[in-house]
């Protein structure tokens, strides 16, 4: 699934995608961490069965299942997806990649060095390559495909369609060295995350012209740097074929071919099963089919309490038998095509369940998290007591329990928008906005107006914010002042005994600003909710706005997205990282002039009345968020956590009607247009937070066409604060100083309560037994040069696999 994106020349682009307190309870805005500090954060460990090279035979082929083929090899368009990651990860330069705590790690296969040689007047970063690195046509990596990699994406130059510049337009110049192996790269203000550039790194042959960047680039490239070389892409076969690169100067790959075949979701257990596949990630019911195949291994090939059938009682067996040789022809008919099917099924599994015992489930937790998405933009969430109130009525542990500890991995809520457990400046910020409290949450809907009786009174002459707008003059700054009072208390509160660089006056007028923009939508928000059944994206009703369409004059604008981001298309396709269903697509009926997919199905009940609830009102309206989750296939356990917090919400008087969309439609028609008030997706870790994270949690700004830029913020929530965090992280060279900056920007986007991420996405992948150093890789890139099938006496098998 591709990001839908509107690039703007005149708008800040970046490397990467795609975190206020008012009200009369007092939130620990900045208490920082709740559950423990850097030196508690541990990550889970991947789980790669690793083996040294002296143990992986030469040769082979490996088929490594991929979602779909890539729509781009070319990683900074806006289209670059996961596959193009997974590809050119095998193909061309990365000189920082991530290791297994999430840290970028220098790659002696592309650098002797790289650091920074001054930092007054410029910083300058000196890199110095290696001696043996050349492209695949013999020519040597050097100065002149910096340069070229720079014009392109510095955004300079319209002609190149870039997705991303952030980094590359702070570089002054690029100098050749002593010679071409060395490389000076002078910025024109510093840049903390410099080893984020050149990665991947294309020949200038690429980079050089807008021809080959825009369109040569898609389809193929001739000239690569890695272990392997693209062999061939069929996409009648849905293959991407690897070779091994016979000009590799590092540790030679040990598989001679790997082929990148395109499966989706739903046919991995059958590729697996057929041998069409060696690695695939996979969903929870193909890893507990994995796992019954290597315990039923002695029972003659028969599967024991589990598959097709297997649910029929011995009553229900002799009934069924009856029938089929019973003296009622019509019946016995029926009955006899009945057992046939299932024997016809009970074989297939079987076989299936022998074939499956061939691989191992490894497992970990993917750099990703879920979080739980408000949109602040309009409607009740515009209110930030309202989003708090919703944030603190979730239990995250439960639903962190929910997904990850049916897989037997550590089920503990995620503490931080910009780093996951076991990286670096790791903390759980979580405090500044407080854990679970009903009746804290239920206190700041009731200061908010939002009340029992609520629903049943009268609509009077104000709307939806905080009572500070519904004052006036005076009244409304003696608010803030004691507002701004209350959260300089709570800074000095903070676990580390030190005031937090915060300006709360500042984030308060952000957060009124935010609500009188709702003010302005209030009423036909609300309108769209009168009815009982919202209907995403009606503009046929009476008060009801038309629905925002992407790049047109009233959009939303979202920025298109870059390489991490882009990546995360089919993780946004399986969002809690656990797969399976039916299948069946819900909410499919679509009605003329709103996004496909987005409607209740015909004959859906109305919801039950807010009276019967309970649920709280204001001005004669009920409390109730929409809530877009996705259908697919993919998206089961999602749901199930979309329950579960519906389930929370309900107990302090919230509604929420539930609509489930197609995939297709749902990040492109519903979170990046805007189109929802609650929605579970994922955002993935980085090693650079303070440029991957800014576009995500950046205040949106108005455009000159009344649109709204949102970049990656999808919650439409954020800060100036927030903004000036990120851009002096992004600016200060020491490393330390650069963390805590990030903590803070943390803390104030727990506080915003626009992003409260619930857990670390579960990586689940099924890997043929034999094969080593690879499966669920965790932070860490993959080394695919290490990637083989063990030798004899490794594998204890009479051969290696050969496909």
């Amino acid at each position: 699934m591709s990001h839908v994106g509107v690039p703007r020349g005149t708008v800040r682009k970046r490397r990467s995608l795609a975190l206020l307190t008012t009200g009369v309870l007092t939130i620990p805005v900045l208490a920082g961490c709740s559950s423990g500090g850097e030196e508690t954060a541990r990550g889970v460990p991947q789980d790669i069965a690793p083996a040294a090279r002296e143990t992986v035979a030469d040769g082979s082929t490996a088929n490594w299942a991929v979602d779909a083929l890539p729509a781009t090899f070319n990683a900074f368009q806006a289209d670059a997806d996961s596959a193009t990651t997974r590809i050119t990860g095998a193909l061309l330069p990365t000189l920082f990649p991530m290791d297994r705590t999430g840290q970028p790690k220098l790659n002696p296969d592309y650098l002797e060095s790289a650091k920074v040689i001054e930092r007054e007047p410029r910083q300058v970063v000196l890199y110095k390559l290696n001696q043996q690195a050349v492209w695949s046509d013999g020519r040597e990596i050097g100065a002149p495909d910096f340069v070229a990699q720079w014009r392109a994406l510095r955004g300079k130059d319209s002609a190149f369609w870039t997705a991303r510049n952030s980094g590359y337009e702070r570089i002054e110049k690029i100098e050749r060295g002593a010679d071409d192996l060395q490389v000076r790269v002078t910025f024109s203000k510093p840049y903390a995350d410099w080893r984020s550039l050149f990665s991947p790194l294309y020949p200038k042959e690429i980079t050089g012209s807008p021809d080959a960047f825009n369109d040569g680039a898609r389809t193929t490239l001739k000239t690569t740097a890695g272990p392997f070389v693209l062999k061939s892409m069929s996409k009648s076969k849905g293959t991407v074929t690897l070779a091994r690169n016979p000009r590799w100067w590092g540790d030679k790959a040990k598989l001679d071919t790997l082929v990148f075949r395109a499966v989706a979701a739903k046919d991995r257990t059958q590729a697996l099963a057929d041998g069409t596949v060696d690695i695939a990630d996979i969903d929870a019911a193909t890893a507990d089919r994995i796992t019954l195949a290597r315990r039923d291994r002695g029972s003659n090939g028969q599967p024991l309490n589990h598959g097709p059938g297997s649910e029929i009682t011995p009553a229900q067996a002799l009934r069924s038998w009856a029938q089929a040789y019973g003296s009622d022809e019509d019946a016995a008919e029926i009955a006899q095509a009945a057992r046939e099917k299932n024997r016809k099924a009970v074989v297939a599994y079987a076989t299936e369940q022998k074939a499956l015992r061939d691989f191992a489930v490894r497992k970990s937790l993917e750099p990703a998290y879920t979080q739980l998405a408000l949109n602040g933009e309009s409607g009740p969430l515009a209110d930030d007591r309202v989003r708090r109130a919703v944030a603190r009525a979730l239990d995250r542990q439960e639903l962190a329990q929910t997904v990850l500890g049916p897989l037997g991995l550590p089920a503990k809520p995620l503490g931080s928008h910009l780093a996951l457990a076991g990286q670096p400046g790791y903390k759980d910020g979580s405090g500044a906005l407080g854990e679970q409290n009903t009746k804290e949450a239920q206190a700041l809907l009731a200061d908010a107006g939002w009340t029992r009786g609520g629903a049943a009174e009268p609509p009077k002459d104000t709307k939806a914010g905080s009572e500070a707008e519904k004052k006036g003059g005076k009244d409304a700054e003696e608010d803030e002042d004691a507002e701004t009072e209350k959260t300089e208390k709570a800074e000095k509160t903070d676990k580390d005994g030190k005031k937090a660089e915060e300006d709360s006056t500042e984030d308060s007028a952000d957060s009124a600003a935010e609500r009188k923009k709702a003010d302005r939508d209030s009423e036909d928000s609300a309108a769209s909710r009168d009815e009982g059944l919202y209907i995403v994206g009606d503009d046929d009703k009476p008060g009801a706005p038309a629905p925002a369409t992407v790049g047109s004059a009233s959009a939303v604008h979202v920025l298109a997205p870059a390489r991490t981001a882009a990546a995360q298309g089919t993780v946004l396709l399986r969002q809690a990282g656990v797969l399976g269903e039916d299948g069946a697509v819900a909410a499919t009926d679509k009605q003329p002039g709103g996004p496909a997919g987005a409607y209740a199905p015909v004959g859906t009940a109305a919801p039950a009345p807010a009276a019967a609830k309970g649920q709280l009102g204001k001005d004669g309206k009920t409390l109730t968020l929409r809530f877009v989750l996705p259908s697919g296939p993919g998206s089961q356990s999602l749901r199930s956590v979309g329950d579960k917090i519906a389930a929370m919400l309900e107990k302090i008087g919230v509604g929420t009607e539930i609509t489930k969309v197609p995939d297709e439609s749902y990040f492109k028609d519903h979170i990046a247009s805007g189109a929802y008030d609650l929605a579970l997706y994922s955002w993935p870790a980085t090693a650079y937070p303070a440029t991957d994270g800014r576009p995500i949690y950046a205040k949106p700004e108005p455009a000159t066409d009344g649109s709204l830029l949102v970049e990656q913020n999808y919650t439409r929530v954020g800060t100036d604060h927030i903004d000036q965090l990120f851009d002096k992280a992004a600016a200060e060279l020491d490393e330390k100083a650069a963390r805590e900056l990030m903590k803070q920007a943390d803390a104030r986007i727990w506080a915003a309560a626009g992003s409260i991420p619930l857990f670390q996405r579960p990586q689940l992948v099924a890997v043929d037994k034999k094969l080593a150093n690879v499966g669920a890789f965790g932070f860490a890139a993959p080394r695919y040069q290490d990637i083989g099938f063990k030798n004899r006496q490794a594998a204890g098998s009479p051969a290696d696999r050969k496909k």
